[in-house]
């Protein structure tokens, strides 16, 4: 259980989670959010707002970034096959080598270039640690989309499921008859 203190009060984390996963599960089998509110007690204004929160931008336009991949083949074919206009996806490897190769200046650069070229997507996958995923949000905001292999320091390769990520693409794209 985990418990948080905030002045006088006490607040139990998975309690909150609990009362958001109805809260959605209530509005994804169609229930307005008046109803939903009117059920749970709350304000209808806080059920937008959770939405809200929570909201991922649809969009044609998808990037990916991921590392460190095991399967970095089978993912680039993935990302082909489903019209994914930029990749970058690295093993443990390569990543190692990429920082190696440059000096502080040139990483530095190269990733704010990085960065820019992103806020052009409608959305950025990032498959990665919990950190890297959280860095990413705080530079790109809610465009990031993550998709955790690990806890920070993640040591070696990682096997990403190909068919979750086609899945994840897909549903961020709109593709086979997802609602626009």
């Amino acid at each position: 259980m985990e418990l948080i203190r905030i002045g006088d009060k006490l607040i139990d984390r998975r309690k909150i989670a609990s009362a958001i996963d109805r809260i959605l599960e209530l509005r994804r089998r169609g229930i307005s959010q008046q109803e939903v509110a009117r059920q749970l007690g709350l304000d209808r204004s806080f059920v937008s707002r959770l939405e809200n929160l929570g909201e991922i931008r649809r969009g044609q336009r998808v990037a990916v970034i991921g590392f460190p991949v095991a399967n970095k083949e089978e993912l680039e074919e993935v990302l082909r096959q489903e019209g994914v206009e930029f990749s970058f996806l690295l093993t443990d490897a390569e990543r190692w080598e990429y920082i190696r190769t440059k000096n502080g200046l040139e990483l530095l650069n190269e990733l704010m270039v990085l960065v820019a070229r992103l806020r052009d997507y409608d959305n950025v996958i990032l498959i990665g640690s919990d950190y890297r995923i959280k860095i990413s949000e705080a530079l790109l905001g809610k465009e990031v989309i993550g998709m955790e292999i690990g806890t920070s320091p993640i040591k070696g390769d990682r096997y990403v499921d190909p068919e979750k990520l086609r899945c994840l693409i897909r549903e961020v794209m709109q593709k086979d008859g997802a609602k626009k």
